[in-house]
């Protein structure tokens, strides 16, 4: 298989190649780098903008809320810059508050709201609507499942992701699930209320930190460059944005598929929360301490949700 460290080593060699990157490399440090800054604040200014000006400030904030989230991913594999390893017991504590913290957030923030929402469009089928988008997004993650080559995230603890070609394969997992996750920040803030989108992304980003540590930990275990793993696992969690804006910008434009949508990300965060992270925090025998976790994760998610509303 082709695997995602040969794309992104080809993509690095024509990007080196090219003759405007070359012409960047050779400026002085200083003008290089406020060069670099410079375009990179240029692409921020075009992007908020043009979403400005073709929706409204609720659509930026929630892209931006989405790029943090999935900007979290990077954020917890930085451990792996100074170990190799950590114990199951703790990656599994881990693990199992970020299914609560999971749980918690598509309760109170995707299918509470949602069922409200649908109730208000199609009076007494709010609930059928939003049910229905449910079993759509746990239906999208299964044949996305089934069609695309990966790995399942039970193999973080495995002895068998020993090889680049396995881990591509697990982080084109990650990477799925990713989108969902982010499409749902997207779909909250969609609604128009602050309070949901802001306690769904920062579940989400406290979800992200144990995926991020397990994208990170294999590839430094197998002599892989540090802060290239950071990245790649940074990178994993960078098509939230894309599933962000997605979400946002459908619900804005079609305000009546918002039920639908809600359920939808709702949908594929339990399929991810059922099929990959509680399985793993029950594997090997050590599963009280990760429901003790996921209950406290839970836990922490609603008060959250009521301090924010």
């Amino acid at each position: 298989m082709y695997g995602i460290d040969s794309f992104f080593e080809n993509q690095y060699l024509r990007l080196q190649a090219h003759p405007r990157y070359l012409q960047l490399m050779a400026l002085p440090a200083p003008q290089r780098w406020g060069a670099i800054a410079g375009l990179f604040l240029l692409s921020q200014i075009v992007v908020f903008g043009g979403l400005y000006i073709i929706f409204d400030k609720v659509v930026v904030v929630g892209f931006l809320a989405s790029i943090l989230a999935g900007l979290a991913t990077g954020v917890g594999a930085l451990p792996a810059l100074f170990f190799k390893d950590i114990s199951t017991r703790l990656f599994n504590s881990m693990l199992g508050a970020a299914a609560g913290v999971m749980l918690a957030a598509t309760a109170f923030s995707l299918l509470v709201p949602g069922i409200d929402y649908g109730e208000q469009i199609w009076p007494g089928k709010g609930l059928l609507v939003v049910s229905a988008g449910m079993v759509i997004g746990a239906l999208f993650l299964h044949f996305a499942d089934q069609k695309l080559p990966h790995l399942h995230f039970d193999t973080v603890a495995d002895e068998s992701l020993d090889s680049l070609q396995k881990i591509s394969l697990f982080i084109i997992a990650i990477t799925i699930h990713n989108f969902p996750e982010g499409m749902s920040v997207g779909v909250s803030f969609g609604t128009g209320d602050m309070k949901n989108g802001v306690v769904l992304a920062v579940a989400i980003a406290l979800q992200n930190l144990p995926e991020g540590l397990a994208v990170a930990l294999p590839l430094v275990g197998l002599g892989y460059n540090k802060w290239k793993a950071v990245g790649l696992a940074t990178l994993t969690g960078l098509v939230e944005p894309v599933g962000g804006l997605l979400g946002i910008t459908m619900v804005t434009v079609f305000s009546s598929v918002l039920p639908v949508a809600m359920g939808f990300a709702a949908g594929a965060m339990l399929f991810v929360i059922s099929e990959e992270i509680i399985p793993e925090t029950h594997s090997k025998g050590r599963s009280r301490i990760a429901t003790f976790s996921l209950m406290l994760g839970f836990i922490v998610m609603m008060m959250l949700d009521k301090i924010l509303g």
